[in-house]
């Protein structure tokens, strides 16, 4: 079993869809209600391209099974060094380190491109994320409560 990652091409927008539809039609880790379309996401891909702001993914005997991204956290200049990143494993593929390669892939790519501090923000309830992040070095900084809601109840985010 060998995992690659490698920047995203037009071509891994539809395994990316399906990864992240699965994400907002059953979990809190992305607060999003409606699943997006094959439109909506070519429409993302190619801001990020615009952006100049990469996007991996994690590709295992030929099929994607992750993808990780980053942005300006806010888009006031003095934010220009501050980013937040997006990573997600597909349900049938965790546990196997793969979100532990796409994270060292963004960290890589931030370092090189002069960015000082990547901000994760995890919905309270995704314990694993919260140790996932902790096991890579992320610090909480703080929790925004009630910030969120789906599927009928309010939702805590930490950042880290």
């Amino acid at each position: 079993m060998e995992i690659q990652v490698r920047s995203a091409k037009k071509e891994d927008v539809k395994a990316i869809l399906e990864i992240i539809n699965f994400e907002i039609s059953n979990t809190t880790s992305v607060y999003d209600h409606k699943e997006r379309t094959t439109e909506t996401q070519l429409a993302w891909f190619k801001k990020k391209a615009k952006e100049k702001m990469p996007v991996v993914v994690a590709e295992m005997n030929g099929t994607v099974v992750g993808y990780g991204t980053y942005g300006i956290f806010r888009p006031w200049d003095g934010y220009r060094y501050s980013i937040e990143h997006s990573m997600y494993v597909h349900n049938d593929s965790r546990g196997l380190g793969i979100g532990k390669l796409i994270m060292s892939e963004l960290i890589k790519r931030a370092t090189t491109e002069g960015y000082h501090t990547m901000i994760a923000g995890i919905d309270a309830s995704n314990n694993g994320s919260y140790e996932f992040h902790k096991k890579l070095g992320f610090i909480e900084i703080g929790t925004f409560k009630e910030i969120g809601y789906k599927f009928n109840k309010w939702l805590d985010l930490i950042f880290m």
